[in-house]
């Protein structure tokens, strides 16, 4: 015999959903607003003509010209550094991973005019024998842990080694009172306002996201590739190179277009350490700044979009590399 429901029992009925879906469409559709408001925005302030008159501009397209070329290299450098860092983060368990990984994002979070100011001190009130000093304090310190922690002797023996070489150089040098900058520009490679100080301004910030982009592409890479490739006589130097890298080879252009990315958009470091001079430093973010200060609110706005349609080109590939199917 079937037993009744008691007239008291409480019936569960599924809500619907529509006030919550309606609460996400809101915020999604508020935030893309926004976005495309202010893309808007700058459209309707410039004519045809005024952007075509300021791209005519001499110094505009030095500018444009030095970006593209400042852009490339810092990519370049942050690919160069961020294949061997990437690759020691995402292959190796070691004392301290956690304390490298963290710094590594420092730049990521620091303001930025905070990374131009620590670079114009270090090159102009910085002297050398005080850098190899921290250097070798540094490298002490990290020594002085690892045997604590009992850590790889290798790994120690290169500490103590360089601190000891940092050591002396500091004593070498200990007499010199000249700044970094005057040693580099005694080689051929001045920095502070100087066209070399663009890339240098934004490669710390750049190689950061590059890095995070190589660490993520190798951890989607299974080792056994490189265990095969071992086993079949390879070290894992020639692993990396010749199974690893064609593997990842994805990856690694997303690596430097966002790096390049990163770099067209660095404005703080850029105007403290290499200035904004017309002609010289003068990249398209401080293009805008000064075309800003002289009042000259169209062609502000025109470079902007230029900015912004760069921008976008460079997303495009990184989702187009990401939906082939590449370690990205």
């Amino acid at each position: 015999m079937e037993k009744g429901i008691r007239s008291d029992q409480k019936i569960w009925r599924v809500r619907p959903e529509w006030p919550f879906l309606l609460f996400l469409v809101f915020v999604i559709a508020a935030y893309i607003g926004l976005l495309l408001l202010m893309v808007g925005a700058n459209v309707l302030t410039v004519s045809w003509s005024q952007a075509s008159e300021i791209l005519k501009d001499a110094d505009i397209q030095h500018s444009i010209i030095l970006t593209f070329v400042t852009c490339t290299a810092t990519a370049i450098l942050s690919v160069f550094v961020s294949v061997p860092v990437g690759y020691l983060l995402s292959r190796y368990q070691f004392r301290g991973r956690a304390f490298v990984d963290t710094l590594l994002d420092i730049p990521i979070l620091l303001p930025p005019l905070i990374v131009g100011l620590s670079l114009l001190i270090l090159f102009n009130r910085v002297s050398p024998s005080a850098c190899c000093g921290m250097l070798a304090g540094g490298a002490l310190i990290a020594a002085i842990w690892g045997i604590a922690r009992k850590g790889d002797r290798i790994v120690i023996r290169f500490l103590v080694g360089g601190a000891v070489a940092f050591g002396l150089l500091s004593l070498v040098s200990s007499g010199s009172e000249r700044s970094l900058e005057d040693i580099v520009s005694e080689v051929g490679f001045p920095m502070t306002f100087h066209p070399l100080g663009v890339v240098l301004a934004q490669f710390p910030v750049a190689a950061a996201f590059a890095v995070r982009t190589m660490k993520t592409t190798f951890d989607q890479i299974s080792p056994r590739y490189e265990e095969v490739a071992m086993t079949l006589g390879c070290n894992r130097g020639q692993a990396l190179l010749r199974v690893v890298l064609p593997l990842a080879s994805k990856g690694v252009v997303a690596a430097g277009t966002m790096a390049w990315a990163r770099a067209l958009g660095e404005f703080g470091p850029i105007l403290i350490f290499a200035g904004a001079t017309r002609g010289r430093t003068e990249v398209l973010a401080t293009s805008v700044f000064l075309e800003i200060n002289i009042g000259n609110l169209p062609g502000a706005a025109a470079l902007s979009l230029l900015m912004i349609l760069l921008a976008v080109s460079t997303l495009l590939i990184v989702r187009y590399l990401a939906g082939r199917g590449g370690a990205v």
